[in-house]
This record gives C-alpha cells, sequence and structure tokens, in this order.
C-alpha cells in the first residue's frame, strides 16, 4: 500500500455511474457512526461528501484502523462504488456509498473548536481566529472557488481584448491626502518610508505614457481606515487602463466584459448597452448616485407646494435655498407603527437629518405629524402629489440639497427591504474615489472604494451612472477632487474650471449593481496646461505638485496618449454575485473589525534588534 493515496476522484463526484467500478479518494471526516458490525464514515473534500462504508468483510487491520476514525481526520481510502439502499437527497452522491477495502489515516485530529458545517452560527471571531477550519466548510470552499472564477473570467476576456497583465509596484511614495497609507520604513535610507498602494492609479497612467496600450492586473491595494461589514485595510481591484479612448471606449470594453461575466457565472443574459444616468437624475430621483432601480420609490420634490406653508420646517428649508422632497411606499403604512417610524427618524439623524415628517393616507382622510399647518384639502394635495393611495405611507426630509438626498436615498432603500421589494441590504456604501478619503494623493481617490450592502436578490440591475461634478466642497472649506485630479473636466465645461468649479462636470463614470457602486474610472487629463489649471482649482503650490506628482509629470513632459481606465471592487463584486452580506466571507484569510489577522496574530510587536536596523524608536 502507498504512504499516499493517489485518487481517482474527488468526494463529490461519485454517482451511479460509477457503481462497480474502484475509486481512491482522500479527505476529511466528516462523521464517523458504528451500527453492529458495520461502519459509516462520511468523507469530505471541497466537491462534498460521499458516505464510506466499512463492513466485516473488510480485513481486520483496516477495520480496527476505522473504528478509531473521529472527526477531520485526514484519511485515504480505497473501495468500491455501490448503488445505496436508503437514498439521501440532500447529497449530490446520496445515491451511492464507497464499500472501502484500504484505508490510510495521515493524520489525526484534536476535536476542532469550530463545526466545520455551513449553518453553524458560530461567533465570527472564532470563525476567523481558526479560518484554516472555517474554510473547510462546503460554502466557504464554493466561495473561493467562485472568486477565483471571477478572476479567471477577467484575465481572459481582458487579454482577448488586447490588455497586457502588468505588476505594479507595493512599495511606492507616500503622500499625505486622501485615506491613511499604511507606512514602511525603509532600512536603508533611515527615517525615510515607503507606502503600500491605496490603489495602482499613477503607474497604472505611466503605462500609457509608456505605450503598453492596453494594462489591466488584479491588483491588492491598502487603506489604512477604520472597518466595516465590507471594508477591509487590504482589498482587491480588477484595475486596467486604455489608451486613445472616451468615455463611451470605455463603456464599450466593460460592458462586453459584464456580458461575459454574467453569462458564464450566473446564466444571466444582460441586455446591452446597459442603462446610463447622469449623476444630476440619479441623485434627483433617487438620493443616492448608486441607485438601486429593482424599485420604484422614486423621491418627489414638494417644495413649490409648502415653501409659503405655516409649518416653519418646510418653509425655512426652502427659502435656504434647499428642498422639501419624500418618498411614497406603497402600502407602506401598515408596516410601520408610530414607534418604528420613530427609530427610522433616528437613523436618519445618522445621515444630518434633523428629523423625518410623515403622512398615512387612510380611509378617514391623510394623517401626518404636521397636520395643524395644513387644511385637509392642503394635506389631500400634497399626498396627491406622490399619487399616493390608501394605505401608502409618504416620508419627507426637509433641510439643504445634500442631506435631503443622501437621508431619502438612505430612506428608500431601507424601507423598500423592510417591505420586501427587495432580498438583502440594497447599499448605502462608499461612493467612487476621493469619496474613500478625499484629497489628491498617490492613491486617493483610486478608482473604487469599499462600500456597504450586499443583497441576496437575485434579480441584477446594472447601470452606469456619469456626469459627476468634477470637485465637492471641501470638509474644511474650499474644493477638492471629487474623484482624483487627473479626471478630465467635459469639454464644454473646461472653461468654468476658475469662475465656477463646482458647476464643471468630470468625464467620470461608475458602474453601479442593485444600488452598489462596484466599480468606477474616468478619462483621464492628458493635456498638460489643462493639468495644471486643475492643480490650481484645488489650491496646491507648485512644490506640492512637484513633491507629490513630479514623476508622473515629468513623464508627461515626453509625450501621454489620451487614456481612460476603470476600477472594480473585486471583493464587493464577488459578495455581490453570491449574495453574502460582507466580504469577509469573500477573502481567504480576512481582518477582524480592529484590523487584526486572528490567525497569526498580526500586527505584532518588533523586536528591538528590527528597530534599531530601522532608525526608529518607539515613544
Amino acid at each position: 500500500m502507498d504512504m499516499i493515496m493517489r485518487r481517482t476522484m474527488m468526494c463529490g463526484e461519485a454517482r451511479l455511474g460509477d457503481v462497480g467500478g474502484e475509486v481512491a479518494l482522500n479527505g476529511w471526516v466528516q462523521r464517523s457512526r458504528r451500527l453492529g458490525g458495520i461502519i459509516f464514515c462520511d468523507l469530505r473534500d471541497r466537491t462534498g461528501i460521499v458516505q464510506i462504508v466499512f463492513d466485516e468483510d473488510v480485513p481486520a487491520e483496516v477495520f480496527g484502523r476505522a473504528e478509531g476514525l473521529r472527526s477531520e481526520f485526514v484519511v485515504g481510502v480505497r473501495g468500491v462504488v455501490r448503488e445505496r439502499e436508503a437514498k439521501n437527497a440532500e447529497l449530490a452522491t446520496g445515491d451511492v456509498e464507497v464499500l472501502a477495502r484500504e484505508l490510510v489515516v495521515y493524520s489525526e485530529a484534536e476535536t476542532p473548536p469550530i463545526y466545520v458545517k455551513d449553518d453553524d452560527n458560530v461567533d465570527e471571531n472564532l470563525r476567523l481566529k481558526y479560518r484554516y477550519i472555517d474554510l473547510r466548510k462546503q460554502k466557504m470552499q464554493r466561495n473561493l472557488a467562485f472568486r477565483a472564477e471571477v478572476c479567471r473570467i477577467a484575465r481572459e476576456y481582458f487579454s482577448g481584448q488586447g490588455f497586457t497583465e502588468v505588476e505594479t509596484p507595493v512599495l511606492v511614495k507616500p503622500t499625505p491626502e486622501g485615506a491613511r497609507d499604511y507606512l514602511v520604513p525603509s532600512r536603508i535610507s533611515k527615517g525615510e518610508f515607503y507606502a503600500l498602494p491605496q490603489s495602482p492609479q499613477l503607474y497604472k497612467q505611466l503605462l500609457m505614457a509608456s505605450g503598453t496600450d492596453r494594462y489591466f492586473q488584479i491588483a491588492k491595494c491598502f487603506r489604512d481606515e477604520d472597518l466595516r461589514a465590507d471594508r477591509q485595510p487590504e482589498f482587491t481591484q480588477i484595475d486596467l487602463e486604455m489608451s486613445f479612448v472616451d468615455v463611451d471606449g470605455v463603456i464599450a470594453v466593460q460592458e462586453g466584459f459584464l456580458a461575459k461575466l454574467m453569462k458564464e457565472i450566473k446564466g444571466v443574459e444582460l441586455s446591452l448597452p446597459l442603462p446610463r444616468l447622469s449623476y444630476a437624475e440619479a441623485m434627483e430621483r433617487f438620493g443616492s448616485d448608486k441607485p438601486d432601480t429593482r424599485f420604484g420609490m422614486e423621491l418627489v420634490d414638494v417644495s413649490g407646494a409648502v415653501k409659503d406653508s405655516e409649518f416653519g420646517v418646510f418653509a425655512d428649508a426652502v427659502r435656504g435655498g434647499g428642498s422639501v422632497r419624500g418618498v411614497c411606499a406603497t402600502g407602506g403604512s401598515e408596516h410601520y407603527s408610530r414607534k418604528d417610524i420613530d427609530k427610522l427618524t433616528e437613523a436618519c439623524r445618522a445621515h444630518g437629518a434633523k428629523g423625518l415628517a410623515w403622512m398615512r393616507v387612510t380611509d378617514e382622510g391623510v394623517q401626518t405629524s404636521f397636520s395643524k399647518f395644513f387644511s385637509d384639502e392642503g394635506l389631500a394635495l400634497l399626498a396627491g402629489l406622490f399619487g399616493a393611495a390608501q394605505g401608502d405611507l409618504i416620508l419627507l426630509v426637509a433641510d439643504s440639497d445634500k442631506v435631503v438626498f443622501q437621508t431619502l436615498g438612505f430612506v428608500r432603500c431601507e424601507v423598500a427591504q423592510r417591505l420586501g421589494l427587495i432580498g438583502g441590504g440594497a447599499g448605502s456604501g462608499m461612493g467612487a474615489g476621493a469619496s474613500a478619503g478625499g484629497g489628491a494623493g498617490a492613491g486617493a481617490g483610486s478608482d473604487v472604494g469599499m462600500g456597504s450592502g450586499a443583497g441576496s436578490d437575485e434579480r441584477y440591475e446594472f447601470l452606469w451612472v456619469v456626469d459627476f461634478p468634477l470637485f465637492e466642497e471641501g470638509d474644511e472649506g474650499g474644493i477638492s477632487a471629487k474623484h482624483h485630479p487627473f479626471t478630465s473636466p467635459a469639454p464644454e465645461d473646461a472653461h468654468l474650471l476658475e469662475s465656477e468649479p463646482l458647476a464643471v462636470r468630470a468625464l467620470a463614470y461608475d458602474i453601479v449593481l442593485n444600488g452598489n457602486e462596484i466599480g468606477g474610472g474616468s478619462v483621464r487629463i492628458h493635456d498638460r496646461g489643462l493639468q495644471r489649471r486643475m492643480f490650481d482649482a484645488l489650491g496646491l503650490t507648485d512644490d506640492e505638485v512637484q513633491s507629490k506628482f513630479g514623476f508622473l509629470l515629468e513623464a508627461f513632459r515626453y509625450g501621454v496618449p489620451p487614456h481612460g481606465g476603470l476600477a472594480y471592487g473585486l471583493d464587493r463584486l464577488v459578495m455581490l454575485l453570491l449574495g453574502e452580506d460582507s466580504i469577509r466571507e469573500t477573502i481567504a484569510f480576512p481582518k477582524n473589525q480592529a484590523a487584526e489577522d486572528p490567525v497569526s496574530g498580526a500586527p505584532g510587536e518588533a523586536g528591538d534588534g528590527q528597530l534599531e536596523e530601522l532608525g526608529l524608536r518607539l515613544a
């Protein structure tokens, strides 16, 4: 008998067509049980489980070893496939079993701290600490295989479209802008530091200047940010850049990829071209730059109808340059008690809203939280603007447009989920680019952030959001780039760079799936004069520009093609297509909420000798 039993098939592959054939299998013991003179063992590998039977006809030494089998023992089995008398419809191999003749025990196992089954409901921190055991679950193996398949399809498609896969540096120059960098001290140049890249942004533009023409890579990116369900300190992008393209050119190539991906991995035929919404229309209709279009409940602007009302909250908002808008939840009244609305109102405060007004349409008329300020006729007129019918619930916000949009964008998704209009989370994650940290640094405003919300709804609504603003108001006054400072302004708006920068639209685009941004990018500036105007608009001095972007601008002195690109958030894309609620379910060894690796214990302390070599001393 060989020390290693060379397997002839995987455990999950045995079928009725294999009956009578001899097979060799390797795997982990899921469980073992003895009934009289027979031992039944469920053997598991990444493909599934098959039942192994040891009976009285097996050699005595083999039966003796089988008696000692326990969960998670690693074994090899040789035997003959036969049809099961008591079939198990829950297993793909449930029609057959393997009558064992040989058994090799490769290693024994202590009782594991977590069960190896998909529905164990164990604490996530324990799962992450024993991730190597957690990954033995069929679901986790499926998730890893699914992610690998997405990567395979991406490589196959983009290679077929003339893209060259190029690895860009992981040790790069730190910048103070955007999200916080992870810093790596240099032993050779003491007192100086590398940074881990927040994105390959500057290097992929250098590749365009180098004549590579079309580049892609599956790139690791790093941001030192506070974590949540689908944000990790290290994440992965499907990153790409193309020369001699406009917005339509980039989008056309991406739609081909998405069509191939959805066809091969989900069996879904996408109707191309995908819908497009301008940023302005998306905000007006849905209150979000990543709208979920699987349901209606669009925003209605009632500012004109309430601007002269006696209700100061409404009237003051309009007089102050804001607006009063709302959404109508069809049949929503029965789903929301007054207590439920109070809870929803409290949740809205996190989005900047001071409150949430409501209206119910009943058989006795309109009930509201502000009835004393309106006549019955006025309330009926207001409800009519929403097309509301009996049983509907109207929710309104009065504030600046920014607060109104972000609050109602949250409200419509929250209510839709409660009403069962969508399955799972709708998404309230981060937008693209600089919204992940703002600013104008290398890697800041990279082509995709890590948003939130998964959703298990099997509908797949893709759309493009285009014509983003080029700038946004900064947190401390002034303006900042909404994506990054290399994003090209729309040519027809370029004359407004100095006079009305906030009115300038960008040649930027996001791809949205079910209310989640899964990718984003832009056409870049390739004209040095226009790039200088962009830096001036951002208030960057010559020294700042040279310090942060000097090597890129130096390259642009020697001829650069028009170019544009995009990056997909691979972790989030896989999460959405799997219907998971967290990107940690799609990553082999993720960090926990404290940015720690529970398996290895990272981060850890460095020894005094290491610190001395680096010229560092801890405070």
